[in-house]
């Protein structure tokens, strides 16, 4: 007998989650009822992944289960904010148990090691489409924000840039590696490490920061508008891996996205207080550029000339010939 709503959510998500100590009242009533702590601002984020657009129709659930939950979980670090609850919208083409016993597999792990609990969400029959909506708390005016850089400020990024889009060509079959290459490439691609740890630490250290999803030029660039500054990136500093580096192709770690690596602004007095804590997080952080304070972003190669884009990033409504 076919799975009803409610059965599908009792069966899968329910108890998907550990139930936080902040949760008074989750799944199961018309709303959830949650405290927020004394002291903190709550923090919210809502993104939709649609099959064929954020994913590739035929991505294994229990990947998709934890990408899903990343990529919003990121949003989370770029603002310093520590995770709490989670809400989820799911469109299924149809009641498939196998499918949904591995994706909430993926959903669980991850939220289990980010201490977030599932306190809500909806089901219903649709093309593939998954809807999440982040909550997390940080300190009362401590949030990392995109308008606070100033000229001088240097610009940093975490780990490294483009291996996800050159998974992504990997898959597509516009590109040929061999293993391992191919297998982490791709890994990069479908099982993004959202940086909480980090995002939580720059509290108080970065002027702004921000979450890269749609290509490095695309998210600085709001950093830039939101601050009305310009900037100056140095390429031969973006930290690439040998098979980016290999392709020659700078719009990968520019423009390719899905990444989902911090970048952030901090003044130069500041920077001496990165490498410790690079090494205590086990996590590459590299600088890349400079705030100024004429408008524009500008790219440096190594002998000094000017790399010009072709593109800047992602854009859902853009065309895309």
């Amino acid at each position: 007998m076919a799975l009803s709503e409610f059965d599908l959510i009792r069966r899968y998500f329910s108890d998907l989650t550990p139930l936080r100590d902040d949760v008074a009242l989750g799944i199961g009533d018309d709303c959830a009822l949650l405290d927020v702590p004394e002291g903190m601002e709550l923090a919210v984020s809502i993104d939709t992944l649609v099959a064929g657009v954020h994913f590739l129709a035929d991505v294994e659930p229990e990947t998709l289960g934890h990408k899903a939950l990343a990529v919003n979980l990121s949003d989370l670090a770029a603002m310093g904010a520590e995770p709490a609850w989670v809400t989820l919208a799911l469109a299924l083409p149809e009641v498939n148990e196998v499918w949904l016993e591995a994706f909430s597999c993926g959903f669980a792990a991850l939220a289990s090691r980010a201490g977030v609990s599932l306190v809500g969400g909806d089901t219903t029959r649709g093309p593939l489409t998954l809807t999440l909506q982040v909550h997390g708390f940080v300190p009362r005016g401590s949030a990392l924000r995109r308008d606070g850089a100033q000229p001088g400020d240097r610009i940093c990024v975490s780990g490294r840039l483009g291996d996800a889009a050159l998974g992504l060509r990997l898959l597509q079959g516009e590109a040929n590696l061999s293993e391992p290459e191919r297998s982490q490439l791709i890994d990069r691609l479908q099982r993004p490490q959202p940086r909480l740890a980090l995002g939580q630490a720059l509290r108080g250290l970065a002027s702004a920061a921000i979450d890269i999803s749609d290509g490095l030029l695309a998210d600085l660039g709001h950093i830039l508008q939101a601050s009305g500054v310009g900037a100056r990136l140095q390429l031969a500093r973006l930290p690439l891996s040998d098979a980016v580096r290999r392709t020659a192709d700078w719009g990968l770690p520019l423009a390719g996205g899905d990444d989902y690596e911090l970048c952030f602004t901090l003044p130069p007095a500041e920077l001496s207080r990165l490498w410790p804590l690079s090494e205590q997080l086990g996590l590459a952080i590299s600088e890349i550029g400079e705030i100024t304070a004429a408008p524009g972003l500008v790219c440096e190669q190594a002998d000094a000339t000017i790399w010009r884009p072709s593109a800047k990033g992602y854009d859902h409504f853009a065309s895309h010939e």
